[in-house]
């Protein structure tokens, strides 16, 4: 259920009822201070200056229309405020009667663009934020009931791509199969650079290779996509370390649009967008003018007939939502290439090409190293997502040998793989997704905090005490009875998890869900600290339930940020 949308329902029959316009919003979030309960509408504020009214009459009258059917009480406070505090009992039939997420997205279509590595190299840590943060929105999205489509638009066309297959080529006829060069990526991509920038016959022989690809040449076909598979696979096992949902099923690269160019160009000229403009085929469009009153054209085709990102990502559009049907489309991409989708969203609305289709930007920042300088490795060069996460658990083993002696040697490694992996994808996603942040070992695999440890050992806390109790947390039953703060306050919490999907479903932030995770731990060691729970007594089996809705809130809202739990820590 989700319990803001039912608060904003009647808030806003009451303001009808106290007289404001038809339509006026209530505006109803979480109470901004304890002392305004759990919920405030503040929609009678706003009224009341349209109306000009006083406001504080204007919220009277409001809560003496409210009709809450013992939901929750309401009171006038502040300057115009109307506070709602949720009824105990009210709290309990909400956790009774809760059968899982509510799927409120059924028969809605979303396609996510994420991750995106370039296939001419290894996967490095800038690839990391539009991964996961991309993960985290498909599984919550589907959790919804949302039909999620996982697009890799991967970088696997192009110039550079002529020199790669060129330079596989002569490997491959030097009687090597190639695939021990391929071990190291960055090895043979630095190497097919180097001949390259220094031989002038082999860069013949590259400008050859992207005109008999892009001309369909088998052989050059055949050879390419030996390097694209091979190079697919060493992305693969970054995604299965990571713990993506990402597969070579979800991977639709800049090739599958070759064929569709020329098409776009043929409906953009026929639409009466494209000016020819230094040989070039481009779109002007007078939004994009600048101050000195030129426009930043939009390049869908260059002079000497080749095509660019814009041309490429407009045919994706199309495909998306002519083909797959999309009802939303979006993309994870970095804050710098906002004006790129800005211009093409607004070429595709010209062309038409986004039909009922919502496309969405969804930008992000940049992860930083100490200082604020970029992250890289000690000798300066961008680290390889593969080192980094291998760090992560070399780093998660000490912490975790250190805290859990107890623990085997074998489930000691399987307990770092989990704390390493979760700490690195929290520290992020717990992060609004627009900002910067620096990137911190010891902050990230801390205990306490709004950390993954402290989620993963929230969850890990209450699987002992089960155990400690000897109960079979799967038999229990009925509905919990709410008496205490601490037990009201984390009812309330675990109350508010289908709004905070719904938020993070609607504006794409996932740190929306981890700030719920932190508020829900919190709540439950203040719970656990004051209520006792394996004491026999009235309260035994009501705070037995809440353990286990906490435990199961803990283990799904990780689980829809890609993030595992364990039983023991």
């Amino acid at each position: 259920m989700n319990v803001r949308d039912l608060l904003n329902t009647k808030a806003e029959a009451a303001l009808e009822a106290a007289g404001c316009p038809p339509g006026t919003a209530a505006i109803v979030g979480p109470a901004t201070r304890p002392e305004f309960g759990d919920y405030q509408a503040n929609g009678a504020l706003g009224a009341a200056k349209r109306m000009k009214a006083n406001p504080r009459e204007l919220a009277q009258r409001t809560v003496d229309a409210m009709a809450l059917d013992d939901i929750a009480t309401c009171a006038v406070t502040g300057p115009g405020f109307i506070s709602l505090t949720l009824a105990d009992t009210f709290l309990g039939e909400v956790l009774a009667q809760d059968t899982g997420i509510e799927r409120t997205g059924a028969g809605q279509r979303i396609v996510i663009d994420y991750s995106h590595p370039n296939l001419a190299k290894e996967m490095h840590v800038g690839h990391l934020r539009s991964t996961i943060i991309g993960d985290a929105l498909a599984r919550t999205l589907e959790a919804l009931g949302y039909e999620v489509v996982r697009q890799n638009h991967v970088g696997d066309w192009g110039t550079g791509f002529g020199m790669l297959v060129a330079h596989l080529g002569d490997v491959e006829r030097a009687g090597d199969p190639g695939r021990e060069e391929l071990k190291d990526l960055e090895r043979f991509y630095q190497e097919a650079r180097r001949r390259f920038a220094e031989d002038e016959s082999f860069a013949e022989r590259a400008r050859d290779v992207v005109v008999r690809l892009q001309q369909g040449d088998d052989e050059m076909g055949a050879i390419w996509q030996r390097y694209i598979d091979i190079s697919m696979s060493h992305c693969q096992e970054v995604y299965d370390l990571l713990g993506v949902s990402l597969t070579p099923r979800d991977v639709r690269g800049e090739s599958a649009y070759n064929d569709d160019l020329d098409t776009v160009v043929e409906e953009l000229s026929e639409a009466g967008l494209l000016t020819e403009d230094a040989g070039a085929l481009c779109v002007f469009l007078d939004e994009f003018r600048g101050r000195d009153g030129k426009i930043t054209p939009v390049i869908v085709r260059k002079s000497d007939g080749g095509y660019l990102y814009h041309s490429t990502d407009l045919a994706a559009v199309r495909y998306r939502v002519r083909e797959l049907a999309a009802d939303r489309v979006l993309y994870v991409v970095d804050a710098r290439q906002a004006l790129h989708f800005r211009q093409l969203f607004a070429v595709c609305k010209e062309a038409g090409y986004d039909g009922s289709a919502s496309l969405e930007h969804h930008p992000f920042g940049v992860m930083q190293g100490p200082g604020g300088r970029p992250f890289a490795t000690r000798d300066g060069n961008v680290m390889r997502l593969t080192d980094l996460l291998t760090e992560a658990i070399d780093r998660a083993r000490e912490v975790v040998a250190e805290k859990s002696p107890h623990l085997g040697a074998d489930e000691q490694a399987r307990v770092a793989r989990v704390v390493g992996i979760g700490a690195v994808k929290y520290a992020d996603l717990s992060k609004n997704r627009t900002s910067d942040y620096v990137f911190d070992w010891q902050a990230m695999l801390s205990f306490d905090g709004n950390t993954a440890p402290y989620l993963q050992y929230a969850y890990a806390r209450i699987q002992s005490l089960f155990r400690r109790g000897g109960v079979d947390a799967e038999s229990l039953t009925g509905m919990p009875t709410i008496d205490t703060p601490e037990e009201h306050m984390l009812a309330l919490t675990l109350a508010r998890r289908q709004e905070t999907l719904e938020q993070v479903a609607a504006q794409a932030m996932p740190h929306f869900l981890c700030a719920w995770l932190y508020d829900l731990a919190s709540a439950f060691m203040r719970f656990y600290e004051n209520c006792p729970v394996l004491e026999e007594g009235p309260t035994h089996n009501s705070r037995l339930l809440l353990c286990r809705s906490t435990a199961d809130g803990i283990r799904t809202g990780l689980g829809l940020l890609g993030i595992e739990t364990v039983e023991r820590m």
